[in-house]
């Protein structure tokens, strides 16, 4: 029997090729690194062209943004005025409003957009201020419900504003399509004639990317829009008195004004030992105001009811409220420069309240 012994042949080793040889993988991995680092760079300059600030529209479109028709238009706010403090105060202050003036509803609203659009919100809102009922369904799922809500809520808004002169700058589709800024404006209009218990941040403004299809292709332009003006201009949209006239056209009346209602308010103030020499400063905390009340009508107002040395800007806001109801209690009508804008020494608002004070006390004794 024969055997076969079986060997096993050693591997051969193929003969390298060129790119093979030490110089050609140096080559071939410089050439691999020079085409990882043109990726990088590319990677980076895609980075840079849509976070910068020549092209923030890129960087926040949705997905459907990107969904117009041939000339249809879209806005939305650049990204960077979001993070501005104001534009976040604002914001922060009307949600706040809303939730409070629906608290008894337990509504709650977290953000403008989300909570806002479909008109629910909005509906309780303007009921609740306005003291009305709107003729709408309670609940609606469907688009359509929504938009004919919608329109119902903004008709009566419409009804409200109109009478002054403001132009509207929202409308039924831009309000349910989630549109902030046109959210905001409608909401600054309702805070403003509803004369809300809050202090809107002043001089508010953002950047708006406008975006529109043309040939196909998406444009970005930018736009400044203004949300907020100065209070006493958003405040003196709507009613315009004689004080308007007397700061705009006669400061030398406004001071004999002045004069007169020193020397009014420091003949009773001087009962408690009290003198006035600024009017809108000595007032801006609410304590001469509560403490004239209680002299103009004679009686005595209870300490605990107010804060005698306010520390805040809370507690002087919750004192000049508290002389505003002991004004009601007496018959007057109600003040109408807010709190807030006594507080924060607002000549022209100090200057109202104490009038009314003037022509219904100047000849009590």
């Amino acid at each position: 029997m024969s055997s076969v012994s079986l060997r096993s042949s050693p591997l051969r080793t193929p003969k390298m090729k060129k790119e093979e040889t030490f110089l050609g993988k140096l080559g071939g991995t410089l050439a691999r690194k020079k085409k990882a680092r043109e990726v990088t760079d590319l990677q980076e300059e895609g980075k840079n062209a849509i976070n910068s600030p020549m092209s923030p529209a890129l960087a926040d479109l949705h997905p459907e943004d990107t969904l117009l028709e041939e000339n249809e238009e879209r806005t939305m706010i650049d990204p960077t005025s979001k993070e501005d403090p104001k534009f976040k105060e604002l914001v922060k202050v009307l949600i706040d409003w809303i939730n409070d003036v629906l608290v008894e509803d337990r509504i709650i609203v977290k953000q403008l957009e989300e909570d806002l659009f479909d008109g629910q919100v909005l509906q309780k809102l303007l009921e609740t201020l306005a003291g009305c009922k709107l003729n709408v369904a309670e609940v609606t799922q469907s688009e359509i419900g929504q938009k004919q809500k919608l329109q119902t809520v903004l008709e009566a808004v419409q009804e409200l504003l109109r009478p002054h002169g403001w132009a509207l700058p929202w409308t039924v589709d831009a309000i349910h399509g989630k549109n902030l800024v046109a959210i905001l404006h409608l909401l600054v209009s309702l805070a403003t004639h509803f004369r809300a218990p809050i202090r809107l941040p002043e001089h508010v403004s953002v950047q708006v990317v406008v975006v529109r299809k043309r040939e196909g292709l998406l444009h970005s332009s930018h736009v400044t829009e203004e949300l907020t003006t100065t209070t006493e201009q958003m405040m003196g949209r709507f009613e315009r008195d004689a004080f308007d006239t007397l700061f705009d056209h006669a400061p030398d009346k406004l001071t004999l004004v002045k004069k007169s209602l020193i020397t009014f308010v420091n003949k009773h103030l001087n009962k408690l030992n009290l003198e006035v020499t600024e009017l809108e400063t000595q007032f801006a905390d609410g304590v001469y105001l509560v403490l004239l009340m209680g002299l103009l009508e004679d009686y005595f107002v209870p300490l605990h009811n107010f804060y005698l040395t306010p520390d805040s800007f809370d507690q002087k806001v919750h004192n000049v409220s508290f002389a505003f109801e002991l004004m009601l209690d007496g018959g007057l009508q109600k003040p109408k420069a807010r709190p807030e804008d006594v507080v924060s020494l607002d000549l022209k608002s100090t200057l109202r309240v104490l009038y009314n004070l003037f022509n219904k006390y100047k000849n009590a004794e």
